[in-house]
């Protein structure tokens, strides 16, 4: 455990209060344990804003450093074990100190351990956030690219990855009314078994027989709602994920695509995908339902081509059923297909990726998306972790490299990622695709550009305010409060949406 001790010092070295100094409660403790973590990967942090007790001996018997954060009007101090930095930042918007922290924070963390992080000390989930923000301002490529490299302390390979993501973002997402237009997520959270690394609302099919028809009732209730309240703007896209959708009989899915058909004006809509996902929940029956209407996207997601990794994470297919499935889907017309994968998956190699790789480009699927395996709280990974320390987890520049070129000889171009705290590798997200075929749900998710309605059981809704404010309301998760709550969760949505 590592300790993080904030100081408050609210008067200048003659003891005068200073005017406008940041409350203690605004000191982005979030962005300083995200830091922190990044450089510890898998310890956890304490954090201590009084300062009590607080000394630069190391935490614990496994020699972790204190953390020392000293503020002073427009001055921080920090030190991690031996090392110290102290930096100035302007009075005045609290971006200017948070910058300055973060900086400081990161040059003292770097000398401490000896390590630099690919993305320097950029905590958020959303790094082109910055370059777009810039570009829609009018600001120039080299310009950018300083502010990234010098305020953001992430390197030139990140920084080009970043700035060439958000021009493809922001040409793609002007064919969006994002003013008058929305988008739909719509969660199926039933899944024929829960993955190792798996911290989405999903449950397995097993433990509700018969329940999933009723589970389409309350959802459909939510779409017609959805439908009333919108009816004065444009549905942009459509995307249905999980859990797995494909868990649902033909039937179910038939209902689920005839329900958004029969609901909502489909003029403006721009795409509709369908998670297929795991390839041991495609059937040829489930493709057709799905083929006889309005989707036009669909995942079929091995995460890895390693028969052993796929055993240990518990996906329950072979990788033969990768590629049956994923043939069977081009043979009956569908032209644009995704792939998930995951890099640092339990002890896999660069000779691992690269024979992954290999068979990916064999298949040559449409899009690509590239993730860093992330241990979340509530995944198995992290809640069973003792049944699990005889692995390793590595990612590794040279792996995100190989998978980057490979989606280069594919045709591919990069245009989206994201970032989540505990990656391994400290890495990124990233989704490639060919000419035509970027995922722009996936483009609006990440760059908050319109209102996401979600349905379903664990669903979040998001609305974008004129001015920049954004407000969300949640699903409950658990199934059964879900179908006794189904009215709450609606007027929660009259609620946000107004």
């Amino acid at each position: 455990m590592i300790r993080i001790f904030m100081h408050e010092t609210l008067c200048d070295a003659k003891g005068l209060s200073i005017p406008g100094e940041i409350a203690p409660t605004d000191r982005f403790e979030y962005d300083i344990q995200g830091l922190v973590m990044a450089f510890f990967p898998g310890e956890g942090t304490a954090f201590n804003p009084s300062g009590e007790n607080a000394g630069s001996e190391a935490s614990e018997a496994a020699a972790l450093p204190d953390v020392n954060i000293l503020w002073r009007s427009t001055h921080v101090d920090v030190s991690v074990g031996n090392v110290t930095k102290g930096v100035d930042f302007l009075p005045g918007p609290a971006v200017n100190a948070k910058t300055a922290v973060k900086k400081s924070l990161y040059h003292v963390l770097s000398a401490y351990t000896g390590h630099e992080l690919p993305w320097g000390s950029l905590t958020g989930i959303r790094p082109t956030k910055i370059p777009m923000a810039m570009l829609e301002r009018g600001a120039g490529d080299d310009e950018i690219m300083l502010y990234m490299q010098e305020e953001m302390l992430t390197g030139p390979e990140k920084s080009a990855l970043a700035l060439d993501i958000a021009k493809r973002e922001k040409a793609l997402l002007d064919r969006l009314d994002c003013d008058g237009g929305y988008s739909i997520y719509i969660g199926i959270p039933f899944c024929p078994s829960k993955c190792l690394y798996c911290s989405f609302t999903s449950y397995a099919l097993s433990a509700y027989p018969g329940r999933v028809d009723e589970y389409l009732d309350c959802v459909e209730k939510e779409i017609r709602f959805t439908a009333e309240h919108f009816r004065d703007r444009k549905l942009n896209t459509v995307y249905v994920g999980g859990g797995t959708p494909t868990t649902l009989e033909p039937y179910q899915l038939e209902r689920l695509c005839a329900m958004v058909e029969d609901n909502f004006d489909l003029s403006h809509l721009l795409e509709f995908t369908v998670e297929a996902g795991r390839p041991d929940s495609i059937t040829e029956d489930k493709l057709a339902a799905i083929r006889r209407h309005r989707p036009d996207r669909i995942s079929i997601n091995p995460q890895t081509m390693k028969q052993a990794t796929l055993d240990i994470i518990g996906r329950c297919h072979s990788t033969q059923d990768v590629i049956d499935a994923f043939y069977m889907a081009r043979s009956m017309g569908f032209d644009n297909i995704n792939m998930d994968l995951i890099m640092g998956l339990p002890d896999e190699t660069i000779d691992d990726v690269r024979n992954t790789m290999e068979q990916i480009k064999q298949l040559s699927p449409d899009n690509l998306t590239v993730h860093s395996l992330a241990i979340k709280r509530t995944s198995r990974l992290n809640l069973e972790r003792e049944n699990y320390t005889g692995y390793t987890y590595e990612n590794t520049a040279a792996q995100m490299d190989l998978t980057a070129a490979c989606a280069r000889e594919m045709g591919m171009a990069p245009y989206y990622l994201y970032r989540q705290k505990n990656m391994a590798g400290n890495f990124e997200n990233v989704g490639y695709a060919r000419p035509g075929k970027a995922g722009l749900y996936n483009i609006l998710i990440m760059e908050e550009k319109q209102p996401i309605v979600a349905i379903g059981a664990g669903a979040v809704s998001k609305n974008i305010f004129a001015d920049g404010r954004i407000e969300r309301a949640e699903n409950v998760k658990d199934l059964k409060s879900y179908f006794e709550r189904i009215d709450e969760m609606i007027e929660r949505k009259r609620k946000l949406f107004g």
